[in-house]
């Protein structure tokens, strides 16, 4: 039984969001942190597809190392995720204030 879902470092998942997206030094607003995030978790969306694939064809190698990028990008997603809300001045103001408006209430 040959792997075909074999992980190259060609692998068309991750080629793409390697080799045309900026170094986190390079983050400059919000905005890039959320489109890093969504890419992220675009990949692991794929990954999880490959590993569900890979399982239906009994390739057990193959589903695990997708399931785990799935994962490790599931993780960097958040993290950039977090760092957009954190980073959100105006977000933090907009849920004080929508807190205090429902306790006076």
């Amino acid at each position: 039984m040959t792997n075909e879902h074999t992980l190259v470092p060609e692998n068309h998942v991750d080629e793409e969001l390697l080799s045309e997206h900026f170094e986190d030094e390079e983050m400059e607003t919000l905005a890039d942190y959320h489109r890093m995030a969504s890419l992220h978790y675009a990949q692991a969306a794929k990954h999880h597809s490959l590993a569900a694939d890979a399982d239906d064809h009994g390739h057990d190698e193959s589903r695990n190392s997708h399931a785990f990028l799935a994962y490790r990008h599931q993780l960097v997603a958040n993290q950039y995720a977090e760092i957009a809300v954190i980073e959100s001045d105006d977000l933090g103001e907009e849920v004080e204030v929508s807190v205090e408006t429902e306790h006076a209430a």
